[in-house]
């Protein structure tokens, strides 16, 4: 019997193969990317933006199978069944924003997977000058016995399954990296131009990572005005002193331990701020909040006690402080329903 009849004969068996297990495949693919993303949500200082899985398309596993193993089987005049040598039937994919979380989430998965290999593409494209493509990391894994014995996995435990780690712009590079048609057999100026941009990819991967760190440098670097309220001479500004977002969340953390302040709402609301009074300086915000925090907690109070639906998060609480502090100055920090409540209740308080 020729190789050519071999090849048709085993692809007409991975065919029926494929078909079978196709619905089984699918179940065991939402299993695997529904335990990961519990498994990961539980990860402390892990990003993860997104995971994601398919079942692999069967010519692309007839090609996988063609390119990788068939001319060394049938050189060597080895049997083999095609279904034997895909492995990755199903892949999942964990996208997290990091590279040095890569490590991380392999080692959480080792902790509920068995490996049955591993292949470092970060390591393989560091070791060579030449090449460009995507930097990731790929486990092939399988339950692991623990997992695999209890009684709701046992559909799932003798699929294994590909996994994927990559960060947010290796992901990106993927994509894109795809799209170029032809990367060896080009010109070398042509050549040249794809590394430069794979290289940029690269430096965004580590700049991103590094402005993370800098980023948590300077909270803990951010000075601590909450100790002493500001003199009733006002300090010159000094370099330094003009209130930004790390110091905001210094003075904002210790009047509200236990709030989870929102990056993004106090990049915004710092800039907020310094448009309602330009130059405004750590201690200056710092003594606003002494000096009204008291009576704002009484209003929230009432307000919570009559209006049980409404949100009065410490966003809204900074900014009654604000307002209260200095009702010129800070005018626009409350919008004119919740400024007039606000005073109506002021009056109130203050009447005899």
């Amino acid at each position: 019997m020729s190789a050519a009849s071999d090849l048709a004969r085993e692809e007409s068996i991975f065919h029926a193969f494929y078909a079978q297990e196709l619905p089984a495949l699918q179940r065991s693919c939402v299993f695997f990317m529904s335990l990961l993303q519990s498994i990961l949500s539980q990860a402390r200082h892990i990003d993860i933006a997104k995971v994601e899985g398919r079942v692999k398309d069967r010519g692309e596993c007839l090609h996988k199978f063609s390119r990788k193993y068939r001319t060394a089987l049938e050189d060597s005049g080895t049997p083999y069944e095609i279904r034997h040598y895909i492995t990755d039937l199903i892949g999942v994919r964990v996208v997290c924003l990091y590279e040095d979380e890569l490590e991380k989430v392999a080692q959480i998965v080792q902790s509920h997977f068995d490996v049955i290999d591993v292949t470092d593409k970060v390591s393989a494209m560091e070791g060579t000058e030449a090449s460009f493509g995507y930097k990731g990391l790929h486990l092939d894994l399988r339950l692991n016995a623990y997992q695999a014995a209890l009684p709701e996995n046992a559909a799932f435990a003798h699929h294994p399954f590909e996994l994927q780690v990559r960060t947010i712009i290796q992901d990106a590079w993927s994509v894109l990296d795809h799209k170029i048609k032809y990367k060896k057999s080009i010109p070398a100026q042509l050549k040249r131009r794809i590394n430069v941009l794979s290289a940029l990819f690269e430096l965004a991967d580590r700049e991103f990572r590094q402005v993370r760190d800098a980023t948590a440098a300077e909270l803990q670097r951010a000075p601590d005005e909450t100790t002493e309220p500001e003199s009733a001479t006002a300090r010159p500004l000094t370099a330094g002193s003009e209130l930004n977002a790390f110091t905001f969340l210094k003075i904002a953390n210790h009047f509200f331990k236990d709030a989870d302040f929102d990056a993004q709402k106090v990049d915004q609301f710092v800039d907020d701020m310094r448009i309602w009074s330009p130059g405004i300086t750590r201690a200056r915000f710092n003594t606003l909040m002494r000096e009204t925090l008291a009576t704002v907690k009484r209003y929230k109070q009432f307000y919570e006690e009559h209006k049980p639906e409404g949100n009065f998060s410490p966003f809204t609480v900074i900014r009654h402080c604000l307002y209260l502090g200095d009702k010129q100055l800070f005018r626009r920090a409350l919008r004119n329903s919740s400024r007039e409540a606000f005073e109506a209740w002021l009056q109130g308080v203050s009447s005899p």
